[in-house]
């Protein structure tokens, strides 16, 4: 069960701009969703710059390299055969911005031409002010940062959809749930799954194989069927994929907290299926955004007995103390599989 997100009032805005033509003068883009950021910038580029004028009003300023006087230059240099300029400032970094700069930059922001459009766009650096300079707040209230959160499960499953259907292929909705958690949620690497799932799938439906074939998991999918071999007795499969993710380097906490997670969970599909409970109250007890996983779960459950599932907890609790008290982490995840497996 996904429960409703709250409206941002940012992005509406920046909806509203663009569908009107009605682009501002100074807009922070910013979030882990780089294919709408990447999108809507586009968009403003399409609406401000005449094309064949983007070497002259389409200005691109890395932050390590951005200093008050070029800023002031950039922003008071008139277009060219257009009625805007498009100033771009990538990563931007404001917690080494002395005071002197701060305050420039406030007169500045307070000031901008309407022929203007500033866009601070953040990609590697993570956009945060120090609250510790007073004038801070002050920026922050002109920025108008928009915020590019990881889409709604049904709009990303709808968007599956319509990709694999611009490519001449249908996919369940079952399977583009499973198509959107196996990948992680992030429209970027989604597009690009899509393209590699529809070359390889053969015939015009998509088939789970393929995607299991195909995609390359992210983290906490690929953990995932790690704990999903666990519940199907399957150590060999979970113990290759342990070692999988132990040598890219994941951190042996997350990887434990995905294990733990999931006993949590089937403790809690084991009680509720002994209470004649079924998948729905499972996915509202414990949050759970995918109707396949709580299936999942639910069917695990009567195969394993409430005494596996406490133990399975408890094995998990012991084997987190181990960690969190120095513990080698290889070592702890490896004891805790052939627990689980017992």
């Amino acid at each position: 069960m996904e429960k409703g997100r709250k409206k941002d009032p940012a992005l509406d805005n920046l909806k509203r701009d663009v569908a009107e033509n009605n682009i501002g003068t100074l807009y922070t883009f910013h979030g882990e969703e780089k294919y709408l950021l990447e999108y809507y910038l586009g968009r403003i580029r399409k609406l401000l710059i005449p094309e064949g004028l983007e070497e002259f009003n389409n200005k691109r300023i890395n932050g390590k390299e951005l200093t008050m006087q070029r800023f002031d230059d950039e922003i008071n240099a008139l277009p060219v055969f257009s009625e805007r300029t498009l100033i771009e400032i990538w990563d931007y970094d404001f917690s080494k911005m002395s005071e002197e700069d701060g305050r420039k930059l406030l007169e500045l922001l307070n000031d901008l031409p309407e022929y203007v459009c500033v866009v601070f766009v953040y990609d590697i650096f993570e956009f945060k002010l120090d609250g510790r300079m007073k004038i801070n707040s002050k920026i922050k209230k002109l920025l108008n940062p928009v915020e590019f959160k990881p889409a709604d499960q049904s709009d990303l499953v709808a968007w599956v959809t319509r990709r694999f259907k611009a490519l001449d292929r249908q996919i369940s909705r079952d399977d583009a749930e499973y198509f959107v958690f196996i990948t992680g949620g992030l429209m970027n690497d989604m597009a690009m799954e899509v393209e590699k799932t529809a070359a390889y799938n053969k015939g015009k439906i998509i088939q789970r194989a393929s995607i299991d074939a195909v995609v390359t998991p992210a983290l906490d999918a690929a953990t995932y069927k790690m704990t999903d071999g666990i519940l199907n007795r399957n150590f060999n499969t979970a113990a290759k994929i342990l070692g999988d993710l132990l040598n890219m380097q994941e951190p042996p906490h997350k990887i434990h907290y995905s294990i733990s997670l999931k006993m949590r969970q089937l403790l809690a599909a084991r009680v509720l299926y002994e209470a004649g409970k079924d998948k729905k109250a499972l996915a509202e007890m414990c949050d759970i955004r995918f109707e396949f996983q709580t299936r999942g779960l639910m069917n695990a459950a009567r195969g394993v007995s409430l005494g596996w599932c406490k133990r399975a907890v408890q094995a998990c609790s012991e084997s987190a103390l181990a960690l969190n008290s120095g513990g080698d982490g290889k070592e702890v995840l490896a004891q805790l599989l052939a627990e689980l497996a017992i």
